[in-house]
């Protein structure tokens, strides 16, 4: 069992991920902004020597966005692994925005999903990622090293 911080502003995607992850065996905490996810990451880390296991994570949010949040939880414990999220279209058109989930691997994500996504894809990067955390080995060392586990 694995303890999973979700920091997502959408109630239903709150709902959504936090019961699908405790169905599967995971103790879930859920914060519906930055901040308040990374007072809950703060908080557990200086609760007897806690920490999560894994930090799901959605780009776009009020107050501070995920990317901010990434980079301060990258700051306090640099090995826990972070899923990013984003409902924003991604396209290769050179007029659009761009590629925030890319853009969130490139500074410190292990893997990103595009929303909405299926059930089974959120628990297969979830197991992906917990065991790549378990093995020292293979964490990434560098971004060719995220790159070509994507």
């Amino acid at each position: 069992m694995a303890k999973i911080l979700v920091v997502d502003d959408d109630p239903v995607m709150q709902m959504t991920v936090r019961l699908l992850l405790e169905r599967a065996g995971h103790g879930v905490v859920v914060a519906d902004d930055g901040r308040k996810g990374l007072a809950k990451f703060k908080g557990l880390a200086e609760f007897k020597n806690g920490h999560f296991d894994l930090v799901v994570l959605d780009i776009f949010m009020p107050t501070m966005d995920g990317l901010e949040t990434m980079k301060l939880v990258r700051e306090l414990r640099p090995v826990t692994p972070i899923i990013a999220m984003s409902g924003k279209p991604v396209t290769q058109d050179s007029g659009s925005e761009p590629d925030f989930l890319a853009m969130a691997t490139k500074l410190g994500a292990v893997r990103s999903l595009p929303k909405p996504f299926r059930p089974a894809a959120l628990l297969a990067t979830l197991a992906e990622c917990l065991a790549a955390a378990r093995e020292p080995s293979a964490q990434p060392t560098s971004d060719s090293d995220v790159a070509s586990r994507r």
